[in-house]
């Protein structure tokens, strides 16, 4: 399997000003973030607004990521999954066996127990071309695990580790780590806590924020990842401004203003029911922004 160890961006999906994909500013902008020291990409994440797309425009945002990591030699993470079992295991299924990893949410909405938690993601491991990553969101699902749940699930075969997103550092976290951290893959999914949780030892990170600062947070994970204890701590402390600003409103609003504000993307358009970020948030976060690396 290939390393996910690292970096891995979850790249927005850029739209003209009129609100069609925009394919060649998303080609553009996966290449700049492996440009930039981004060790790999992750397709139809939620920064990728995947709910808003067309299966058409899903099927052409995961051909160009695959398209540009088989270039680069980089390894690519595939978003699939849902709330209903059968339908995320045929949606898992359906991934290029060339992927990395299938990164796939705990049901959400339906709040199953912590044992239906389990038999969900033993359906979809045994129905996976690729190793899963558990995505664990509870602020978006309604669903938190518990850390002997998180531990069960590593003896899952097929199951590769997580995305750890909880909100914090919690005790669920910590007897994570301890117990299993180091026969796991754990990659910090929340921006703002993902210097604390490199710091307990994970192996990388799926930042949305890294769609602005690329380098600062590669080399966030690098320092971590090289014991450099002085330099991974300054470079967390230096992207904490970054990584609010860029949060102020529903993601990826405000990354894309920043994105269209620097001529990245061809312009800041989201698809409903979300809504461009107010002027002033991008412009804060544009200051912020202007700091990093």
């Amino acid at each position: 399997m290939t390393s996910l160890h690292g970096l891995f961006v979850p790249l927005v999906t850029p739209f003209t000003a009129d609100g069609a994909l925009a394919p060649d500013a998303l080609r553009a902008h996966a290449h700049t973030v492996l440009d930039a020291g981004a060790t790999g990409l992750v397709a139809l994440g939620t920064t990728a607004e995947p709910t808003a797309l067309t299966p058409a425009e899903r099927a052409e945002v995961l051909d160009i990521c695959a398209t540009v990591c088989a270039e680069r030699d980089a390894p690519l993470i595939v978003c699939a999954g849902g709330n209903a079992t059968a339908e995320a295991a045929a949606a898992v299924a359906a991934v290029p066996p060339s992927a990395a990893a299938v990164l796939a949410v705990v049901p959400y909405y339906v709040r199953p127990s912590e044992e239906g938690v389990i038999a969900h993601f033993t359906a979809l491991a045994a129905a996976s071309p690729a190793p899963i990553l558990v995505y664990d969101v509870p602020y978006r699902t309604a669903r938190p695990l518990g850390a002997a749940t998180l531990i069960r699930l590593t003896t899952i075969a097929n199951i590769a580790g997580f995305k750890h997103s909880v909100g914090g550092i919690t005790d669920a976290t910590v007897e994570l780590m301890a117990t299993v951290g180091d026969r796991t893959t754990v990659l910090a999914g929340d921006d703002r806590f993902a210097s604390p949780l490199l710091a307990l030892g994970a192996d990388g990170a799926i930042l949305a924020a890294a769609n602005v600062a690329p380098a600062g947070y590669a080399e966030l994970v690098r320092a971590w990842g090289t014991g450099d204890l002085a330099r991974g701590r300054a470079a967390g402390n230096r992207l904490d401004a970054l990584g609010a600003a860029l949060f102020a409103e529903p993601n990826p609003t405000v990354i894309k203003g920043v994105l269209a504000a620097r001529g990245e993307i061809p312009s800041a358009a989201v698809r409903l029911p979300l809504l461009p970020a107010s002027a002033e948030s991008v412009a804060a976060a544009l200051s912020a922004a202007g700091t990093q690396p």
